[in-house]
């Protein structure tokens, strides 16, 4: 019967020790969870279980103990050490015991075992509780690193080199958790290394086989943007580190089969920083050290694990072989390009372009080694001719992305804390001015904020009715606006003042740029006031050329009438799609000195200056619209500026309904305030509005993230107002109506409230 031999893992790391097993004429059989592997098409036999699961894994190789000849068991550049070893002492096969593959393989463990030997290693301290943590930071001088007692790939490994960054890091390294453990330990800056080597004959005979230079970067995180093979470092250096690597292999107990060390130059020593019962993965042990020495280390490591001599581990060349990290935005990828992918033959000593993501995936922040692009390999007689290659390969590559996809609420709220002064704006969770920072000016209302408050206070008094048994699985959200098809009646509202109101967080340039390209870029528009001082128009009028006129532009009602037509006739020129006038803004503290005084006369002539569609925004009263539609608007917007005008005002949700009955036959109307979530926007919908603005979350997300920010906070809208319509069974926006809305008094709003908290 042939012989079989079992691979733990079927990734793109295992696909060459799969194929190498294949050549030594075995039946391979691989275990994997994920049924694409890219290494299962190479594989005799596929087994479907949890790399991880020993036990599962273990009971998996004892039923296909009787069906085959199973003579080893193995693994490369995975964590799964301690399957291989439950299954090498089930099978009575070559490898380590189970307890030292644990010792491998959990960091506590391990730094213990090598501190009792004598061995060089940092101070730790374990860690299973923030208190613990706090505990061990009073003990230790930083800076200190806190990484998972059972993982790889640098995933939750964090550096804290303040004691206020301690909660978040643990927040972090806590997110990466395999086990409950943690372990905190001093930092070693120096020089890194990667080593491989094996070991057989129960420990008796031993070899490195590659040292090679990590590089590393990233801080606070530890992000490995390739290697060097072989290692540049001095001879001496390198010669403590092979000793120092066979006696913590002995130590540890790896006396048959691969170890594989991450140690570090410093101090003026070789100290540990991790010994695995594994070869490594990061390509070295596949790629690197066979393109530099002509070694095939794959298949010496499956000779070991079949018991035999391993042969042909004599270099037969001696190469510089790179690795190097493609590294992209975090974001959604858009297009991978360049000349190394089409014509890898321009380019001279590139060995491998291995990707690992694909146009439509999403790329996190990067925190660890698993969250790059991928890798590019290069070799050459010598090193400066190496790196210049690596260089000229990455230089060809472009990787588009659309980075607001990298956004979550929470990582956006937390950025734009940052840039906030404290004073200003505290990013609250909910916006709805109940723990509001400020006044005005500020990102509050004057007074107690009633009118900021009522608007979100409106819309809580409405909750939604869904319909379970009236399909509308494809529900479609777009929007027509003026002669254009938007994808969502969710637009920006008009937010200038950034130096006043936003004490600079962001410039009133980068604001107004940011709101409007992201509208554009989400398929919706944004609507761009011209501020309150005079100064702010050039500022206002370079946004609009740069956008080339896609934006709303709304004006202030100011005392110079002719400013107000000179304006309109910019707009005219740039072909912005329509023209309106805050008509609230006359009584803002910012405007009084300079307002115009407006009636429907005025509003009239206005009016009539421009053939563009005209919209009236801050309309709370029928009384109001009846002049609004005298003086030809088009487009009335219920708004009560944000609660920005008078403390005790309405939210734009009690008196929609009304406005919306006696006007929506005539004229489009649109409602502001309180937006602060599809349901919100399905909500005003309902109440009688076409379409909605949002204004602070867009402001706080441009503050945040800039145009990538607002981005994804205007998806997010989408998205939520189209699962709203799902779980109601409106398949477009003409089919929600009031039916949809169950109205809660006060009292009883604010009970089931309580209920809730």
């Amino acid at each position: 019967m042939q012989r079989s031999i079992i691979i733990i893992g079927g990734g793109l790391l295992q696909t060459r020790l799969i194929e190498a097993a294949k050549t030594y004429d075995l039946h391979t059989i691989v275990f994997d969870r994920n049924s694409g592997a890219p290494g299962l098409v190479h594989a005799d036999e596929v087994v479907l279980v949890d790399t991880l699961d020993a036990e599962a894994a273990r009971t998996a190789a004892l039923n296909l103990a009787g069906r085959f000849n199973i003579c080893g068991v193995l693994t490369a550049g995975t964590d799964a050490s301690q399957t291989v070893a439950a299954i090498a002492a089930e099978l009575k096969l070559p490898g380590v015991s189970r307890e030292t593959a644990r010792a491998a393989s959990n960091k506590i463990i391990m730094r213990e075992t090598l501190r009792r030997a004598g061995l060089p290693v940092p101070d730790f301290r374990p860690v299973y509780s923030l208190n613990d943590a706090r505990s061990a930071l009073r003990e230790m001088s930083l800076p200190l690193v806190l990484k998972p007692a059972e993982n790889m790939g640098a995933r939750g490994v964090i550096l804290i080199r303040d004691r206020s960054e301690l909660e978040a890091a643990f927040r972090h390294t806590r997110n990466h958790l395999r086990s409950p453990e943690l372990i905190i330990e001093e930092f070693m800056p120096g020089p890194e290394l990667s080593v491989d080597a094996l070991a057989w004959r129960g420990g008796l005979r031993k070899k490195i086989t590659g040292i090679a230079d990590r590089h590393i970067t990233g801080e606070p995180f530890f992000i490995e943007t390739g290697h060097t093979m072989p290692s540049t470092l001095d001879v001496k250096i390198l010669e403590e580190a092979e000793q120092v690597m066979f006696a913590a292999m002995d130590v540890l107990g790896i006396r048959e089969g691969a170890g594989k060390g991450d140690l570090k130059f410093s101090g003026g020593r070789i100290m540990i920083g991790e010994i695995a019962a594994r070869l490594s993965g990061g390509f070295m042990s596949s790629h690197t050290y066979p393109y530099s020495s002509g070694v095939n280390l794959y298949r010496a490591a499956i000779q070991i694990a079949l018991g035999e001599e391993p042969d042909a581990l004599e270099p037969t060349q001696s190469l510089y072989a790179l690795e190097r990290a493609i590294i992209a935005p975090a974001g959604k990828v858009q297009h991978i390009d360049g000349r190394p992918l089409q014509n890898p033959e321009e380019f001279p000593g590139l060995k491998d372009v291995i990707l690992v993501r694909s146009s439509g995936d999403i790329v996190p922040q990067l925190t660890s080694n698993v969250d790059k692009m991928g890798n590019i390999i290069v070799t050459a007689e010598n090193l400066s001719v190496a790196e210049e290659r690596a260089r000229s390969v990455l230089g060809a590559i472009t990787v588009q992305v659309d980075s607001s996809y990298a956004w979550t609420r929470e990582t956006l709220e937390a950025r734009a804390r940052e840039r906030f002064s404290p004073d200003v704006c505290h990013v609250c969770k909910s916006c709805d001015g109940q723990n509001c920072a400020s006044g005005i000016p500020g990102m509050g209302g004057p007074g107690q904020m009633q009118g900021f408050r009522d608007n979100s206070s409106a819309l809580l008094q409405y909750t939604i009715v869904p319909r379970y048994l009236q399909s509308a699985e494809k529900a479609d959200a777009s929007f027509e606006f003026l002669g254009r098809k938007l994808s969502m009646p969710i637009m920006a509202a008009p937010m200038t003042g950034a130096t006043t109101n936003f004490q600079n967080a962001i410039s009133e340039f980068d604001l107004g740029l940011a709101l409007a390209r992201a509208s554009r870029a989400e398929d919706t528009i944004a609507w761009i006031g011209d501020g309150s001082s005079p100064e702010k128009w050039k500022t206002i009028e370079s946004i609009l050329e740069a956008m080339e006129g896609f934006a709303i532009l709304i004006l202030k009602p100011r005392a110079d009438l002719s400013e107000i037509k000179r304006r309109i006739r910019i707009a005219e020129r740039l072909k912005v799609p329509a023209v309106g006038m805050d008509v609230d803004a006359r009584l803002l503290r910012t405007m009084q000195k300079e307002s115009l005084p407006l009636d429907r006369d005025t509003l009239l002539e206005i009016r009539r200056s421009t053939d563009l569609p005209f919209i009236t925004k801050g309309i709370l009263s029928s009384a109001d619209a009846v002049h609004a539609r005298a003086a030809g608007s088009d487009v009335l917007v219920v708004s009560n500026h944000g609660g920005r005008i008078l403390d005790s005002m309405p939210g734009a949700a009690r008196v929609l309904p009304r406005i919306a009955d006696e006007f929506a036959g005539e004229l489009m109307i649109l409602a502001d305030g309180g937006v602060r979530s599809g349901a919100d926007a399905f909500k005003y919908i309902a109440l009688g509005a076409r379409a909605v603005l949002t204004g602070r979350p867009l402001a706080i997300a441009a503050v945040g993230g800039q145009e990538s920010g607002v981005r994804f906070v205007l998806r997010a809208y989408r998205s939520e107002l189209i699962h709203t319509m799902q779980v109601c069974g409106t398949p477009e926006l003409s089919s929600i109506n009031r039916d949809y809305l169950e109205y809660l008094p006060q009292s009883e709003q604010t009970a089931v409230g309580q209920k809730e908290g």
